[in-house]
């Protein structure tokens, strides 16, 4: 596994960091609690030193199973977790309805002051630990000042409830807004071999400025494991169903891409999926990617990536197959 320090702080993180989104079971169409656990300790086993959670995530669910996994092992894994998406509290700026069980429920972007410190409480609780190595704002909330969630995590910081703080899906002008009011050691954005959008702004502004960036859904949730097949369907719940990424057409298409990869894979005696996340860590200004797991086999995959190294012309050839690939995202 190779370690990576994240931005300017003092942590040195795996390339693979778990993603604990999916082991909550909301929008991901339920999960076994036994198997999630035993995948995040599969991947600690395997040199995984960092994991990401939200307790948006199955509403307080995946952070409590992280704690259950990391028990024992608090000095030997990074906690990294989120706030401002509320499911409680009918309060800040709409974000979407989540179907939970069957149920829809709203949820918020809730960035308000005593809101942020609120949640780092239950966090903390959920974790099982009395700090949280990385607090990440979430969402951008626009019906608060991007400056007011920002003050509350450096009073965190102060009082020894968070070392460092991030932020999750904000925009160029927002890291900038923020970082002013607190040192940010970390960005969380969205991106994959097919999702790239990040490389014009995000990662470059980070990469001038010794900002860590923590990469989400790096296999385009699921979808760049080649596991799915055009006629695909989803269980209910599943938010996936409803992702352009996921039209039969953009299955197709991924799928011929990912035989090309094949050979490549091969020479690695690696799977596909591996080589995509090599190639994703490999990406300046890359720090990590939270890459997600529901069983202990899924978790030794994914951790066996961050050992792989791609040539620079393994490198260039698979961002040549994905530029090839025209999906249709409208």
């Amino acid at each position: 596994m190779k370690y990576r320090r994240l931005g300017q702080s003092e942590m040195r993180v795996s390339a693979i960091v778990f993603g604990a989104w999916a082991i909550g079971g909301a929008m991901w169409g339920g999960t076994d609690d036994q198997a999630a656990v035993e995948a995040i300790q599969a991947a600690l086993d395997l040199g995984v030193n960092a994991v990401d959670t939200a307790p948006i995530y199955g509403l307080g669910h995946s952070e409590r199973l992280v704690g259950k996994a990391v028990a024992g092992k608090r000095d030997k894994v990074f906690l990294f977790t989120k706030f401002g998406l509320r499911a409680d509290l009918e309060e800040g700026e709409y974000y979407f309805t989540m179907d939970l069980q069957g149920k829809g429920v709203k949820v918020y972007r809730n960035l308000r002051k005593r809101r942020v410190i609120e949640e780092c409480e239950r966090s903390l609780k959920n974790l099982g630990t009395d700090y949280i190595d990385l607090y990440q704002a979430h969402w951008r909330d626009r019906t608060v000042p991007v400056e007011e969630p920002m003050e509350a995590v450096a009073e965190l910081i102060k009082q020894g409830k968070v070392r460092y703080a991030g932020v999750s899906n904000y925009s160029v002008p927002e890291i900038e807004a923020a970082r002013r009011c607190v040192p940010l050691v970390s960005v969380q954005p969205p991106y994959s071999l097919v999702n790239r959008g990040v490389e014009k702004d995000v990662l470059p502004y980070c990469r001038d400025r010794g900002i860590g960036v923590l990469v989400y859904s790096p296999l385009q949730r699921g979808l760049l494991t080649g596991k799915f097949q055009p006629d695909h369907r989803f269980p209910p719940g599943d938010h996936r169903a409803n992702q352009p990424f996921f039209r039969p057409e953009n299955i197709r298409r991924v799928n011929r891409m990912i035989e090309e990869i094949r050979p490549i894979a091969a020479a690695h005696q690696a799977a596909p999926a591996q080589v995509i996340l090599a190639w994703t860590v490999r990406q300046p200004g890359v720090t990590a990617a939270l890459v997600g797991a529901r069983n202990a086999k899924q978790a030794q995959e994914n951790a066996r990536a961050g050992e792989i190294d791609l040539s620079p012309e393994e490198l260039q050839r698979l961002a040549e197959l994905a530029d090839r690939l025209d999906l249709d995202l409208s």
